[in-house]
C-alpha cells in the first residue's frame, strides 16, 4: 500500500520507491515460501522455460501428455525438465495436468450443468471410474456430491446477501 501511495507524490516516490521495493523482496524471502523463491531465482534460466511448459499444459490439458517431448522442446532432459518442473510448481507435469483437469471438469460441471461422465470425458479422461476416484482424492467427494455441495453453499450466500 505503501509502494501505492506514492503514485500521489512523485518526489517522494523517486527516493522511497526504490528503499520500499527491497522491503517487499526481503519480506518475500524471509517469508513462509521464501526457500522456494530463492530456489527458482537459483534457476534462473530455467523458469522462463517451465513457464512455457505450464502455458503449453495448461492450453493442451485434456491431451495426453508426452514428457519426453516437452522436454525436448524446451532443451532440457527428461530428469532434467521433472526436477525444475517440480522445483517451480511444487507438483511433478502429470500432478499438474491431473490438477488442471479435475479443475475445468469440476468447472463444467458446474457452469455447464455436465454430469460427471461427461466432464470426465471432456478434459481427457477415458476412464470414468479413475476420474471418480482422483476427484474425490482432490475435493473431499465424488464430483456430483460435490457439486451439489457447492451449489448450495451458493444458494446459501446468495439468499443472505
Amino acid at each position: 500500500m505503501r509502494l501505492v501511495r506514492l503514485l500521489d507524490s512523485p518526489a517522494e516516490a523517486h527516493v522511497l520507491a526504490p528503499l520500499i521495493k527491497r522491503e517487499i523482496i526481503y519480506r518475500l524471502l524471509m517469508g513462509e515460501q521464501g526457500n522456494r523463491l530463492r530456489h527458482i531465482a537459483v534457476l534462473g534460466g530455467y523458469t522462463y522455460h517451465i513457464a512455457r511448459a505450464v502455458a503449453r499444459l495448461r492450453k493442451d490439458f485434456n491431451e495426453p501428455i508426452k514428457i519426453e517431448s516437452i522436454a525436448r522442446e524446451m532443451g532440457m532432459s527428461v530428469s532434467g525438465f521433472h526436477h525444475h518442473f517440480k522445483s517451480v510448481t511444487a507438483m511433478s507435469p502429470l500432478q499438474f495436468q491431473k490438477q488442471l483437469r479435475l479443475q475445468e471438469a469440476r468447472r463444467v460441471m458446474l457452469g455447464e450443468n455436465l454430469d460427471a461422465t461427461s466432464a470426465a470425458y471432456r478434459v481427457g479422461y477415458d476412464d470414468t471410474s479413475h476420474f471418480n476416484r482422483e476427484y474425490k482424492r482432490l475435493f473431499g467427494a465424488p464430483p456430483m456430491r460435490d457439486v451439489e455441495r457447492l451449489r448450495e453453499a451458493a444458494r446459501e450466500t446468495a439468499s443472505s446477501i
